[in-house]
This record gives structure tokens, sequence and C-alpha cells, in this order.
């Protein structure tokens, strides 16, 4: 019994240690990363567009690493690989009723200052481009991270909600870099919703999240066209 305890507390410690450490890393990394994009304004439009992605995928690197030395998988971290097109459609979906009820809503009773984010595109070939980054720079990167691996790091060792409030709130202060204690109060709230929609939804995987954030994000831009 003593040394079965024992055993969980090493177990426990370790995870903790991982949690710790990978969340260090992607804080670090995404101070990196915010102070890089100003440093790709001078590049050539075609090359920025390509980079930015590997760039917005650094934040990643240590809890990617530390999955290498424990030899863990992405499954691990919520990624399935069948029903791929029914992930899909989750995501989308949830971008739907996230969108409709946190953006749409807020410009139909007059507070479009309030969620529209200044970015006044106006070709196609940019709410395009919105679009690809949002989801496979942004949301791919975001939701591996918050809702994939620190989720189910903190869930080994807690229970579901304590997994979610903690794994919102780290979400929450990534966004300190670049806004106010509002955005990084709003952002620990969304993360709260897709961590429901993890847990309540069935089939809603890390790819489902990952999807749906980045279509909100998208669509963000969207509407404030619209309505400007």
């Amino acid at each position: 019994m003593g040394d079965s305890m024992e055993i969980q507390k090493h177990k426990t410690m370790r995870e903790i240690t991982e949690i710790v450490v990978g969340y260090i890393g992607t804080m670090v990394m995404a101070y990196v990363v915010n102070a890089i994009y100003p440093l790709l304004q001078p590049i050539p439009v075609p090359v920025r567009a390509v980079l930015v992605f590997p760039v917005y995928w650094s934040m990643g690197i240590v809890p990617i690493f530390l999955m290498h030395l424990r030899k863990e998988k992405f499954s691990d971290c919520g990624f399935e690989g069948h029903h791929i097109r029914k992930q899909i459609a989750i995501g989308i979906c949830m971008a739907i009723c996230f969108s409709a009820a946190l953006t749409l809503l807020p410009h139909l009773i007059g507070l479009s200052d309030m969620v529209s984010p200044g970015s006044h595109y106006t070709h196609v070939w940019q709410f395009a481009y919105e679009f690809a980054y949002c989801i496979f720079g942004v949301g791919l990167t975001e939701e591996f991270l918050f809702r994939g691996y620190f989720f189910e790091k903190i869930r080994k060792i807690s229970s579901p909600m304590t997994a979610m409030l903690i794994s919102s709130v780290m979400f929450g202060l990534l966004h300190i870099f670049v806004g106010d204690l509002l955005q990084v109060f709003g952002a620990a709230l969304i993360g709260i919703l897709f961590c429901l929609c993890k847990m309540k939804i069935k089939n809603c995987t890390t790819l489902s999240l990952a999807v749906g954030h980045g279509v909100y994000d998208a669509l963000i831009t969207v509407l404030e066209f619209v309505f400007r």
C-alpha cells in the first residue's frame, strides 16, 4: 500500500513538473512570437504569409519536446483519426453558435466597437487568408496546447472540472502579451466554453476545437466587414 502511494505521488509530481515546465516554455515562446511579428513586416507579403505559421507553431515547442521524451502521442492530447468530417462539422457548428452569441449579437445591439478588431479587410484573398491563419495557425496551436496538452495533463491528476478551470486561466494569461486584463478575462471565459464543448459534445475532439476556434476568430473580421 505504501509503495503504491509513493508511486502515485511520484507520477503526480512528474505530471505537475511537466505542466509547469511546459507552460513556462509556452509563455516564453509566446513572448518571443509577439516580439518577432513586428520584425516580419519588412518581408514581402507572400513570404511573410508563409512564415507566420511556423512562427506561431513554435509556441508548442516545449510541450512537444516533453511529449517526445515521454513517448506520448497526439492522440493523448485529444486528436483522433476517425470521423474527420464529423469532427470538422462539429467545429464549424460551434464556431457559428459562438459567433452568433459573442460577435453578431453585440453588433446588432450597437456594441460593434467592442468586437471589431480593426482589420478593415476588403478583398476576398484577405478573408481567405484570415481563415487559413486562424484555423491552421492560431486555432490548431492554441487548442493543441490548452484543450489538448495542458487539459489532459491536469485531468490525469485532478477532476475534469479542475482541468477546465486551470487550463482556461492558463489560456487567458497567454493573452496578456496582446491585450489588457479584460481580454485575459474574456479569453479565459472562452476557454471554459471550449472545454465544456470538449467534455459534453460527442465526437468533439481537439481537431473540432481547432476548427471551431479558427472559424470563430475569422468570422469576427467577416462580421466587422458586414456591419461597417
